[in-house]
Formats: C-alpha cells, sequence, structure tokens
C-alpha cells in the first residue's frame, strides 16, 4: 500500500509547531532597498502566508554589514526592527509561522557594498566582484560569530518563530568549511575538524541566543558542486557534527558555490541576455555578456534534482530533514515526504504562485507553472525578483531566451 500524505498534517522543529510540511524557502528577494524591509517584502511574505505555507523565510539578512552581498539585502540590526515586525505580524495573521535566514557573505561581496575590502577564511581573489579578499584574523573570527548571536537576539525581537543559519553556497561558513576557500595554517585550516571550528562557534552563539523558544534550521551543502569542493564523505561529517554537538533542530540540505558553482544550486541555466539587460550600464554587463556561459556554466534540471544525495543524508541522520530543490508538483513533494523527510522547501514555486500549497490542499494532481528558466535570478541581482509570467510588456528578446531555456 502507498504511505498516506502527510503533507498537511503538523510538524515541529524544535519548539515550534508548523501547521504543514511546507517552508518558503530562504531564496533572496531583493526587495530591501537601504538594506531595511519593505512594503513589496511585506506583500510578497504575507501572499506567501495566505497562500498556505507552513512557515516563510525571510532571506538573507547579514549579521553584519560586511556580511552584505547585494544592495538590496537585509542587514539585522535595530533600526529595522518595526519594520520586521509588521511583516512577522502579518505573517501570524495569515497562520503561518515566520522565520529569517541569517548569514555573511564573506568573499562574496565588493567595497562598495559592504564597507570594507571583503573578508573570507583566507585572502585571495574573487572573480565574481571582482574584487581583493582578505583573510580574517582570529579576533575578526570570534566578532563573527557574536555577531550571529546577536542576530537571534534580533529576530527575536522582530517576532521570528525560527532562525536558519546559513552554512552552506560557499557563504562565510561554508567558506571556512571548504577546502577550496579554506587555506589557513593554524587551528581554523587544514583537518576537516579545523575547518569546522568557525562553525561551531557560530552555533553556540545562536543557540545560546536561541534558548528554549526559538526554532533554529542551518542550510548545509550536499556536495559544493565541483572538483576540489566538499563531497558527501566530509559534508555528512558536519551534518552529524550539527545534530550531535551543535543542538541544531532540523537541517535544510542543499549544494552548490555561488562563485564557482552557482547553477549546482538552482540548475538550468542562467539567462545572459536577461541578466545583462537588467544591470546598470558599464563594463560589468559587457564582461558578463563577453564571459558568462564560461563564468555561470549550466547544469541539468530535473525535479527533485538533489533528492538522491539527500535521501544518504536520511539514511545517516535522525535529525528532522527539509528537502528543498525542483520542487514543483503535488506528486514529487508526496513522494519526498514519504521517503522520510519532515518539510518540503520551496522557493520558485511560490514565486510563480504564492498560493500553491493552498492549491494542492484542494487537488493532489496540482504542479505549478514555474519553468525554470532562471529568469527571476537573473533579475534578483539588480532588481527585485520577479516571475516573468507576471511581467507585463518584455521585450521580445527576453521572452525569446525564455523561451529556450524553459524546462519543457
Amino acid at each position: 500500500m502507498e504511505k498516506e500524505s502527510v503533507l498537511f498534517t503538523p510538524a515541529k522543529i524544535g519548539p515550534l509547531t508548523l501547521r504543514n510540511r511546507t517552508i518558503r524557502a530562504a531564496a533572496f528577494e531583493s526587495m530591501c532597498p537601504g538594506n531595511a524591509p519593505s512594503d513589496m517584502l511585506y506583500d510578497y511574505h504575507t501572499s506567501v502566508a495566505a497562500g498556505g505555507i507552513g512557515m516563510t523565510t525571510l532571506a538573507y539578512a547579514a549579521v553584519t554589514q560586511s556580511g552584505l552581498s547585494f544592495e538590496r539585502q537585509l542587514w539585522m540590526r535595530p533600526e529595522i526592527i518595526p519594520g520586521l515586525r509588521r511583516i512577522t505580524d502579518a505573517i501570524h495573521k495569515e497562520g503561518a509561522a515566520a522565520s529569517v535566514q541569517l548569514g555573511h557573505c564573506g568573499n562574496m561581496s565588493h567595497k562598495n557594498i559592504c564597507g570594507c575590502t571583503p573578508i573570507s577564511a583566507s585572502s585571495g581573489f574573487n572573480i565574481y566582484s571582482p574584487t581583493l579578499v582578505r583573510g580574517m584574523k582570529p579576533s575578526e573570527i570570534v566578532a563573527i560569530s557574536k555577531a550571529f548571536g546577536q542576530a537571534v537576539h534580533l529576530a527575536r525581537e522582530a517576532g521570528m518563530d525560527a532562525v536558519e543559519i546559513h552554512a552552506g553556497h560557499g557563504y562565510l561558513i561554508s567558506q571556512f568549511l571548504s577546502p577550496y576557500t579554506n587555506h589557513r595554517k593554524d587551528e581554523y585550516g587544514g583537518s576537516l575538524q579545523n575547518r569546522m571550528r568557525f562553525m561551531k562557534m557560530c552555533m553556540d552563539e545562536v543557540m545560546k541566543a536561541a534558548g528554549s523558544d526559538m526554532a533554529v534550521l542551518v542550510k548545509v551543502n550536499m556536495r559544493d558542486g565541483f572538483k576540489g569542493g566538499m563531497e558527501l564523505d566530509e559534508t555528512i561529517e558536519v551534518a552529524r557534527t550539527l545534530q550531535d554537538e551543535c543542538g541544531a533542530q532540523a537541517l535544510v540540505l542543499s549544494g552548490g558555490f555561488v562563485s564557482r558553482a552557482p547553477m549546482y544550486v538552482m540548475r538550468g541555466a542562467m539567462p545572459i541576455h536577461t541578466m545583462t539587460h537588467y544591470m546598470p550600464f558599464g563594463w560589468l554587463p559587457i564582461g558578463v555578456k563577453m564571459a558568462g556561459r564560461l563564468m555561470i556554466p549550466s547544469e541539468p534540471f530535473k525535479e527533485a534534482y538533489f533528492l538522491e544525495d539527500a535521501l544518504k543524508f536520511r539514511a545517516a541522520l535522525k535529525m528532522p530533514l527539509v528537502y528543498v530543490g525542483g520542487l514543483i508538483s503535488r506528486e514529487k513533494i508526496d513522494e519526498v515526504l514519504g521517503d522520510g523527510f519532515e518539510f518540503v522547501s520551496m522557493a520558485r514555486a511560490l514565486l510563480n504562485d504564492p498560493s500553491f500549497v493552498n492549491k494542492m490542499k484542494e487537488d493532489e494532481h496540482a504542479r505549478c507553472d514555474c519553468g525554470h528558466s532562471n529568469y527571476c535570478i537573473a533579475r534578483m541581482y539588480s532588481i527585485e525578483m520577479a516571475c516573468h509570467k507576471h511581467i507585463q510588456n518584455l521585450p521580445k528578446s527576453i521572452i525569446k531566451e525564455i523561451e529556450k531555456l524553459e524546462y519543457k
């Protein structure tokens, strides 16, 4: 007999009970001019909450100014708490829980955005900015770990029910974990135990700040997505450490490295023409047009593209796991939950249709209309993330690119 779907049953993450098994993934919205919440951010997350989601996640909020990677990104500081509280109140009114992803971009920034020379586990050069990167001093490592805890305190003040710590995708914690970016010779580099030290310090501060009334999730890589990055043997050990030593209450299983394998995260191709269309005039769009296909190689898309690796984590761990990656149909979501994952997480499907969860409740054959052309991602780097199906009067050249790249 087939397992009965648990999709619309409640489930817990630490002290938090969600009304169903769905989470709006922590995908960057680019809706925060001035690094503060906006009416657009309010409207979007309220619509997702009204659409039936169990929990919606604001993404991502930098724990310090040095952690900003985009101009239109949240920066956790006291001044933005009233704006965040307005959003969490609206989410709660619709019956959903509210979460915020907390992170630091490390080397994925530029002085013009983060206000300083970008920092990382080790010194180097980031071709994607492009900019020189400075390795962090031990005193800075301590300070940033404490900033994660301070950000959790602010999240509680803002009415968040949960925080998601970003330890994947080649951002700062991931830069310490991965041998690709961590070339340190001190106690923070070398062995995996040393490379996990910064993550453990951050988690110690997070768990102290979260106390007994906030849920703590962690986004982790299952693979970095390229030769020389982390593979399953090490990432499963990272996951076990988060489970057994750090107190994490759920893991969000992802993969990819923004500065090295960006489409491993999202799959499909990056619409280079669309991306450069929205960029301000200058040398950057010219460079992206010339080298974009080499810098951002395509990765084949299929539904639930992370599932094969995620099942290996399910077998190795006892804690609640959140599956994310390529979910666009009720049928596949039921399959994933039937495989033993406690929650499913979606981003592009909910940008395409904020009421997708309610539609799945009404129709067991529901399927969202997202074609994974990645228009929303290409647009996100310059203005707010949006699905092309909600945009009127798109240039014919963009429509043509979308049609070429859509998943069939």
